[in-house]
């Protein structure tokens, strides 16, 4: 199963005036490359913040290495939030919006 990771620009809560192409988790291998709206449950995370760029991952299913896709925060974009990513967010349903792209070919 090839997993997706969905590089985050912005993490919003509302739909911004900027219309963006909304699809569901489960098109975002169809849609690498572009820039979408996806809104769904965050069912795990982990922040990685010893490995390179210090990541937070957001995981649309359970905290699986092979999940199919998974949101990313890199460290230096934590500043922009006022709240812990990995414990607020859990179990709770976002919209992200943001670049789909592959994470080490995966």
């Amino acid at each position: 199963m090839m997993r997706i990771w969905f590089a985050l620009f912005v993490l919003a809560f509302s739909y911004s005036g900027n219309a963006q192409k909304e699809i569901r988790v489960e098109e975002a291998r169809d849609n690498i490359g572009d820039t979408v709206k996806i809104c769904t449950k965050i069912f795990d995370t982990k922040f990685d913040e010893h490995s390179k760029g210090s990541p937070t991952y957001l995981y649309t299913s359970s905290h699986d290495p092979n999940a199919t896709l998974a949101f990313v925060v890199w460290g230096e974009k934590r500043k922009y939030f006022d709240y812990k990513l990995e414990k607020d967010l859990k179990e709770r349903e976002i919209c992200v919006i943001g670049k789909i792209e592959l994470l080490k070919n995966r």
